[in-house]
């Protein structure tokens, strides 16, 4: 028994000196480092297009649409775990919105703003630039709800639509995001935030969803701690997490109280710019990819999309693995973006 404890007092010490040495190693810390250009910009918005060192193979370009919350850099993460660089190995032309960081001045920029006004204007300078009728939109959970809104108002100008952990059906309570919206005053939140919701605020929310989610990251951090690959991958996504942009009031109003409280969307009830949102109007063809075990939009707020749209040509498919997991997961990297890629390709004519 003692000879045990004196082993593992040993193999402690010498992983603290190990760690030490790792930690000495690294000096600092990058994300979303694959290269690329920004072709427009607009207020805290700023349009990219990643850089080929080769002629995309399909011609239809892409634009890659995040949602509000956090940034686009999980996406990035690192150069082996890059969903973007895995769509650009597969032969995409690949744009994408980075939304920027909101500050009071934009507390009144509405979904109408983001929709008609943000994702519309960069819809056209893509057409422009590679003078095409028609794009294809990528999207990620809430950035996945605006480009459907986006699509239904603007069935013209998106080819493929492909939409990934996106919230759709709000009336279930699967998820506890979803029970506790239901009964939540996002007037009261808004308005007592001067209308700008800030990121740590959603941030400490989230974190409430999975309270065991701290004890799983340090005992993360203390497997990692002397292999400076699995460390380096661990600080990455700290890094991502605590990068949370505040919120603009109003949009996040309208998206809080339309659609998680009132489910507007699938009811055909939501206004959006003066004009009702209807799902039937979508002529995109639609890749639909949910996350069997996404704590923060769990399948049923997702699966049923395909079922209130008109189109024939729509997909649903489930990837094993939450929210996140399915872009920066080891086994996500050889199967996430080759299912895109394969669905738009069988689409590019």
């Amino acid at each position: 028994m003692e000879n045990t404890m004196l082993k593992e007092i040993a193999d402690v010490n010498q992983k603290m000196v190990k760690s030490f040495d790792t930690l000495s190693q690294i000096h600092e810390i990058e994300i979303a480092s694959t290269p690329k250009t920004e072709v427009y910009a607009e207020d805290k918005l700023k349009l990219y297009r990643y850089n080929r060192d080769t002629e995309a193979t399909l011609k239809t370009p892409v634009l890659i649409v995040y949602a509000l919350v956090n940034t686009y850099k999980m996406l990035d993460i690192q150069p082996d775990r890059s969903y973007i660089q895995n769509l650009l190995d597969l032969g995409m032309d690949v744009y994408l919105i980075d939304w920027g960081y909101p500050t009071k001045a934009d507390r009144y920029l509405s979904m109408d703003d983001y929709v008609n006004g943000y994702i519309n204007n960069c819809v056209d300078v893509i057409r422009k630039k590679n003078k095409a009728d028609k794009i294809n939109i990528i999207s990620i959970c809430q950035g996945g709800t605006l480009s459907i809104i986006y699509s239904a108002l603007h069935p013209n100008k998106i080819k493929n639509l492909i939409t990934q952990v996106t919230p759709v059906d709000f009336e279930t309570n699967d998820g506890l995001l979803f029970k506790w919206a239901k009964d939540m005053d996002f007037d009261k939140l808004v308005d007592g935030n001067h209308g700008l919701i800030p990121g740590e605020f959603l941030n400490e929310g989230f974190a409430m969803l999975k309270p065991m989610m701290k004890f799983q990251k340090q005992q993360s951090l203390l497997n990692s701690i002397d292999n400076k690959d699995k460390l380096l991958m661990f600080l990455r996504m700290e890094k991502w997490i605590a990068d949370s942009p505040d919120q603009a009031g109003e949009c996040f109003r309208q998206f809080m109280k339309d659609l998680y409280q009132g489910n507007k969307l699938v009811k055909g009830e939501l206004n959006v710019g003066g004009k009702k949102v209807n799902l039937k109007n979508i002529t995109a063809s639609v890749l639909n990819i949910y996350a069997t075990e996404d704590h923060l939009v769990p399948p049923a707020a997702s699966k049923t999309f395909t079922g209130y749209l008109s189109v024939s040509d729509k997909e649903d498919v489930a990837f094993k693995g939450g929210h996140i997991g399915v872009f920066v997961g080891s086994k996500s990297q050889k199967e996430l973006a080759p299912k895109v890629a394969d669905f738009l390709k069988n689409r590019d004519k």
